[in-house]
């Protein structure tokens, strides 16, 4: 079942995320959504879940209340309970809609790959143009809200979980690598730890796909929305795959 509830106290993006995570950790909940300018949340649950319930999960800066929501002459009826066809029909996106900002910035990273190698005798240095202005891109969008993405990526990954202050330096992280990467600076070393920090996230990743949660993922921060999907583990694998093959030439 699925019910909206009115988000008093959120000021930001930080709170968003904060308020999100709080009311997806509530037992019983299947998948909590919030919308910032609405202020609202849109929570599902196997079974009903009173407000008082989810208020006491939220710090108290944060006032929560069941929305009341008016019914459409315009709707059908299943089993007893009815829904608002055009409603649903706006909150549903397709896997490839809610992906697009993903893939448009993927195939401009590649596209500026194209353009810095086409000219070159060999493409043995494409996939470090790739990794260091994926790096250097996916940065720039988690820095734009430093304080909601720590708490959306620690919802995922397994560092971050443990080590909070891993959340807030990893944008940087991020950016100190794509640099490496561009400069050709201590190649090895900026390979290892793509390895590292990609390798850990992924399995956060991979636990939540396999559980079947549904959460943001923080790829691109949490300016763009974007649903935590087999694309985030693919496109991991992509840039570990890389890491992997450009580390045995330069042992070889």
């Amino acid at each position: 079942m699925k019910h909206t509830y009115n988000i008093q106290g959120m000021t930001c993006n930080g709170c968003r995320t904060s308020v999100e995570q709080k009311l997806s950790q509530v037992d019983g909940v299947t998948n909590a959504t919030v919308n910032l300018e609405k202020e609202e949340a849109i929570v599902e649950m196997d079974s009903h879940i009173d407000t008082t319930t989810f208020q006491k999960a939220l710090p108290e800066k944060y006032t929560i209340s069941e929305k009341k929501v008016e019914k459409n002459v315009f709707a059908n009826s299943d089993n007893g309970n009815v829904e608002n066809v055009f409603s649903e029909a706006e909150n549903e996106k397709s896997k490839l809609q809610q992906l697009k900002p993903l893939l448009i910035i993927l195939g401009y990273i590649s596209i500026a790959t194209v353009l810095l190698n086409y000219n070159r005798e060999n493409w043995d240095g494409a996939m470090l143009d790739f990794m260091g202005l994926f790096f250097i891109v996916f940065s720039f969008f988690k820095i734009l809200d430093l304080k909601g993405f720590p708490e959306s990526f620690k919802m995922y990954d397994p560092l971050a979980k443990v080590m909070p202050t891993y959340g807030w330096v990893y944008p940087f992280v991020e950016t100190a690598l794509g640099l490496m990467f561009l400069m050709r600076f201590e190649i090895p070393i900026a390979l290892i730890s793509t390895l590292i920090i990609l390798g850990t996230t992924t399995v956060g990743v991979t636990k939540i796909l396999l559980d079947k949660k549904s959460i943001q993922c923080a790829c691109l921060g949490t300016a763009l929305k974007l649903p935590m999907t087999e694309a985030t583990f693919i496109e991991n694998a992509i840039m570990i795959v890389m890491a992997v093959v450009m580390l045995i030439k330069y042992i070889n």
